[in-house]
């Protein structure tokens, strides 16, 4: 009986693992890779539309949106059948969005035009278009759903949006070239990273000032290859991730502190990254190498290197 009991877990705990599934964007292959996080195995590629680039799931994980940017949409794929089943008119060059906690309103930076597009994604209606910077890229929106705030990479700011009223509310000037931005679990800070400046910014969002700018030194890199991009918080406040692009490594910030606790070799030219559901690995795409590095986050080790299509951008997890 013990033993049929220890089978039928197994049995479970498999099956669970293998409902796992990461999808990641390959910016020149115009497709998706999907794998098998059980395996650490391809078991599909999907094409989507021109130069995929930001990923992200409805708040059910029913839905999986797409950045299309040469295709000038938001991709809408149902994540059951795995088939692109809308298009939202998202304005041109769309690279990264966000999802307000409603599960309707998509914040859109458009690089080209110095906006953000808010789209009703159950209507497919256009809600606003907010001026901001010039080259806008970052994109975030609060726990709370009080803030979306974006970054432009020309400008050097954050611009912060009242998601009441879908207007400019403030800006924050921070180093060159902010190109992702992230707010930690409890909506009090906001993440920024600066590509060219090389450094992070560390937000109070109640005030808007700025507690703390990380800089990075990695043993034998050139200071000039260290440019931050992603960031991912992990939901037990302990740990920052931050993806250093040509540096080719990722970052380990405790989180509290603001200590750089390690630095973690990964492929070549990192750049965005997810946690799976239970949060106990952590996926970076490396564009130059192709390929995405499997973190585990108990150990902070990079336990694998997952082979997918040409210049891997954005990377999801589904349940």
């Amino acid at each position: 009986m013990r033993r049929t009991l220890l089978s039928c877990a197994l049995l479970l705990a498999a099956g669970h693992a293998a409902a796992s599934t990461a999808w990641v964007s390959n910016e020149k292959d115009n497709s998706l890779s999907l794998i098998d996080m059980q395996t650490l195995q391809v078991t599909d590629t999907l094409p989507v539309g021109q130069r995929p680039r930001g990923l992200l799931l409805s708040h059910d994980n029913k839905l999986l949106y797409i950045c299309a940017s040469d295709s000038d949409r938001v991709q809408v794929m149902d994540v059951a059948t795995r088939k692109i089943i809308k298009e939202l008119p998202s304005g041109k060059d769309p690279e990264q969005f966000a999802l307000h906690p409603n599960n309707r309103w998509l914040y859109v930076s458009n690089e080209d035009d110095a906006l953000v597009t808010v789209i009703d994604t159950e209507t497919s209606k256009v809600l606003g278009q907010i001026n901001v910077g010039v080259e806008p890229e970052g994109m975030a929106v609060s726990p709370d759903g009080k803030w979306a705030v974006n970054t432009s990479e020309t400008t050097n700011m954050l611009h912060w949006i009242d998601t009441g009223t879908q207007t400019l509310a403030d800006n924050t000037l921070v180093d060159q070239r902010p190109r992702f931005v992230e707010f930690n679990p409890d909506g009090s800070q906001l993440w920024a990273s600066a590509e060219i400046g090389g450094t992070v910014t560390i937000l109070d969002v109640a005030s808007r000032k700025i507690l703390k700018t990380l800089t990075f030194q990695i043993k034998g890199v050139h200071p000039d290859k260290v440019q931050p991009v992603g960031i991912k918080l992990s939901a037990d406040g302990k740990y920052g991730f931050v993806a250093l692009g040509p540096a080719n490594h990722v970052a380990v910030i405790d989180a509290k502190t603001f200590e750089i606790l390690d630095y973690l070799l990964v492929g070549r030219r990192v750049w965005q990254m997810s946690f799976t559901p239970d949060q106990r690995q952590l996926l970076a795409t490396n564009g130059v190498s192709g390929d995405v590095s499997v973190i585990d986050v108990d150990s902070l080790k990079v336990t694998k290197s997952v082979k997918v299509g040409r210049y891997p951008w954005g990377v999801v997890v589904t349940p």
